[in-house]
């Protein structure tokens, strides 16, 4: 079943206890953050401290609900331009409550290789997310089936990831 409109919005706010994202790619092109990305990549920054919006908002709400929000982006060096744009985002996310993890994979094996982005809720609920290969979103998907290899990704990305924090201190992003 594809999900979108409101089906997929409810996603995030009827979940009991955990809503989790697996992200693999370098670059996701989404049309809400065009204005942004130029804007960036024309030197202007986001003061971390005083940003706050829609987001950051609602992970203030579900970290109140006793829920958490996480995410592991898999990543390699050098940092595409969206990702270092993306990163300046992370901060303050982090700081309303989201458990941003990075999971580096430059100079070893991918344990993940193959994965797909998706969404899990509840460890119970899979919605698996596809892009085309520039990283247009093209469709959602809830995952009708055993959703054990994705608690095993779930694991794989915790075990092999650093907090966000610790991965950029020294990074200039």
């Amino acid at each position: 079943m594809l999900l979108d409109g409101e089906a997929w919005s409810a996603k995030f706010l009827d979940f009991r206890s955990e809503a989790w994202r697996l992200e693999t790619l370098p670059e996701y092109r989404v049309s809400q953050e065009d204005d942004e990305m130029r804007a960036f990549l024309a030197g202007e920054r986001i003061d971390p401290h005083a940003y706050s919006n829609e987001y950051t908002d609602d992970l203030k709400r579900v970290r109140a609900e006793g829920k958490s929000k996480g995410r592991v982006h898999v990543v390699t060096r050098p940092l595409s331009a969206y990702l270092r744009y993306e990163f300046m985002y992370y901060r303050p996310h982090a700081w309303a409550g989201e458990d941003i993890r990075i999971m580096d994979v430059t100079d070893r094996e991918n344990p993940l290789a193959g994965a797909q982005d998706f969404w899990m809720f509840d460890r119970s609920e899979v919605v698996l997310m596809h892009y085309e290969s520039d990283g247009t979103q093209i469709g959602r998907e809830m995952f009708e089936g055993d959703v054990s290899p994705f608690l095993e990704y779930q694991r794989i990305a915790l075990a092999e990831s650093v907090p966000f924090e610790e991965y950029v201190k020294g990074l200039d992003v």
